[in-house]
């Protein structure tokens, strides 16, 4: 909009008020999609760990999509006209998944697994793992792009991830209570605890790492569960008809 808030008409107001009113809860529906799908996504592949090798990377799962005045919020604080196509192309985590694992080389696996996927497009990954915040936040962050189905074709949809293990999803949790607790303000001494919390934190994940490798292993286990014999013979009677 190119005039001055003073200047703008009442049938301008009223159509712009239109719009944002039919567009704005349709944009928010595509967000809520593309959450459905990355759910999807991470739900197959715990279950094919579990299926081909025993085991399970991922320990729980979490998503949000930005409410309509949380995403106000943050247009405002970047200075983002409302625009749909603006917001969308500013604003990359209205839709969110976080993935915590229990070992940090699952994080790295869950990451490659899902960004390896043919209509999985990988706009940025931030590494906070190997290279941690000063305040000593750890993540993997990937900024992912899939395509969300709808009647009248694909939409492109971003979507955050967040994929970290236990340890450092508690960490974080408990940093955001603290600074919502002083609203970004925290004191000196805090931020000095927090930091040690974190490096407890990461020292914890490489003490389990290395506990569950000498237990397990490094890789993991490759077999299938057993089919049941009953089954077996039938599948081989089935096939020895079909020969």
């Amino acid at each position: 909009m190119s005039s001055p808030a003073s200047e703008i008409s009442d049938a301008e107001m009223r159509a712009f008020a239109h719009r944002m009113r039919v567009e704005f809860p349709r944009f928010l529906m595509q967000y809520r999609f593309a959450v459905d799908e990355m759910l999807t996504k991470v739900s197959i592949l715990r279950e094919e760990f579990l299926h081909l090798h025993r085991y399970n990377p991922i320990e729980h799962v979490s998503s949000r999509v930005k409410s309509p005045q949380s995403l106000l919020n943050k247009m405002a604080r970047r200075g983002v006209t409302p625009e749909i196509e603006q917001i969308r192309q500013q604003i990359t985590d209205i839709a969110g998944i976080r993935i915590s694992c229990s070992f940090i080389a699952d994080t790295y696996r869950v990451l490659e697994t899902l960004t390896s996927q043919d209509d999985v497009r990988v706009l940025q990954i931030k590494d906070y793992i190997k290279n941690p915040k000063p305040s000593g936040y750890k993540s993997l962050h990937a900024i992912l792009e899939i395509p969300v189905f709808l009647s009248n074709g694909a939409v492109p949809v971003i979507c955050e991830v967040q994929i970290r293990t236990i340890a450092m999803d508690f960490w974080a949790s408990t940093q955001h209570k603290i600074n919502y607790k002083y609203r970004g303000q925290v004191p000196d001494r805090l931020v000095d605890e927090l930091k040690q919390a974190a490096d407890a934190a990461g020292q914890l994940d490489r003490q389990m790492e290395r506990l569950h490798a000498e237990v397990h292993g490094d890789d993991l286990a490759d077999d299938a569960p057993g089919v049941d014999d009953d089954i077996l013979r039938r599948l081989w009677e089935l096939a020895s008809r079909e020969s």
